[in-house]
């Protein structure tokens, strides 16, 4: 595994990192399975753990404190988020910050995060929506500064709303925001126009969700499929949405090289722009772990590849958070 600097916090973490989101919202989820696969994870090398107190209302959080404490001689960093106390996704404009993230609701909710994992100190902890109609509100940030203070957090971060990456460059400018959370996979590049250099020229740590956009990068979505009722998914992947996506991942297929896979290819894509910190692919089972750890140990794709993948940009916006 290789490890790349986390900004300016300066932590050492793992390029493939370990988005929980499964382990806590999707149907299918088995708590024993999502411990191996955990334990084959700081196994491997991986020790940076993205949750939510969101992810089954603290359950993904309680199984990484069950694994913390099962590894308590390594080094693991864990990163968790605030859910807008609206409890509504995305953050909008128009919503009065009071309503999403008010100074006592942010340290209340971390507060809680901190019991569900066991722990006395976050390394990160992020609001779990985002608008900057919201930046100059006095809420979020006394609780950035009191929580940094009281060391209850090393860092602070924003998850940015899916398909708004440049939703977030005033937050940036306040020097509170240690890490951005944002989309970014081979369909979904833009964040590479402005918050990328962004981030870079003031040492925010990049962490890039959805690798897999779902699902459908891992080559594994079929015509007509559908989930369990209640599973997020059903919303992300209507009829015709999922028609379209997979014309773009055919389209797609042909580029990855022999000998290669389709979630492969999408790890190494993400790998390939300096900016990026660690990107955080969804993993329920020990093989999973096993196939997107590979790609931290892989060669950095070909210019030429990378080239030819730039071609795959998608623009799109469903609305969905």
């Amino acid at each position: 595994m290789r490890y790349r600097t986390f900004g300016r916090l300066g932590w050492p973490v793992a390029e493939i990192g370990y988005g929980m989101w499964g382990m806590g919202g999707w149907t299918g989820s088995d708590d024993a399975g999502s411990q191996k696969a955990l334990d084959r994870s700081v196994a491997l090398g991986c020790n940076f753990f993205d949750t939510a107190y969101a992810y089954g209302e603290g359950h993904s959080e309680r199984l990484l404190g069950e694994a913390l404490r099962r590894h308590a001689d390594r080094r693991l960093y864990v990163a968790t988020k605030v859910p807008p106390k609206n409890r509504r996704w995305p953050g909008r404009a128009e919503t009065p910050p009071a309503d999403v993230f008010p100074y006592g609701y942010v340290v209340e909710m971390t507060e809680k995060s901190l019991r569900n994992l066991g722990q006395e100190r976050l390394d990160l902890q992020q609001l779990h929506v985002w608008s900057d109609a919201w930046v100059d509100d006095d809420g979020w940030r006394r609780a950035a500064e009191d929580l940094k203070r009281r060391g209850l957090i090393e860092g602070f971060g924003i998850s940015v709303n899916r398909w708004e990456p440049d939703n977030v460059l005033k937050a940036l400018e306040t020097g509170l925001v240690d890490a951005v959370q944002v989309v970014y996979n081979v369909f979904d590049q833009a964040p590479e126009d402005a918050l990328f250099p962004a981030c870079q020229a003031r040492g925010v740590a990049v962490i890039a969700r959805v690798p897999f956009d779902e699902g459908s990068l891992t080559g594994a979505l079929t015509p007509g499929q559908t989930w369990p009722q209640g599973d997020w998914r059903n919303l992300y992947f209507t009829p015709e949405r999922l028609r379209v996506t997979l014309e773009h991942v055919d389209r797609l297929r042909p580029l990855v090289p022999a000998g290669s896979s389709l979630p492969d290819l999408a790890l190494r894509f993400i790998l390939h722009h300096p900016a990026v910190s660690t990107t955080i692919p969804g993993m329920r089972t020990p093989r999973h772990v096993e196939d997107n750890l590979a790609a931290g140990e892989a060669p950095p794709l070909p210019a030429a590849l990378v080239e030819a993948l730039r071609a795959h940009r998608w623009e799109r916006d469903w609305t969905v958070a």
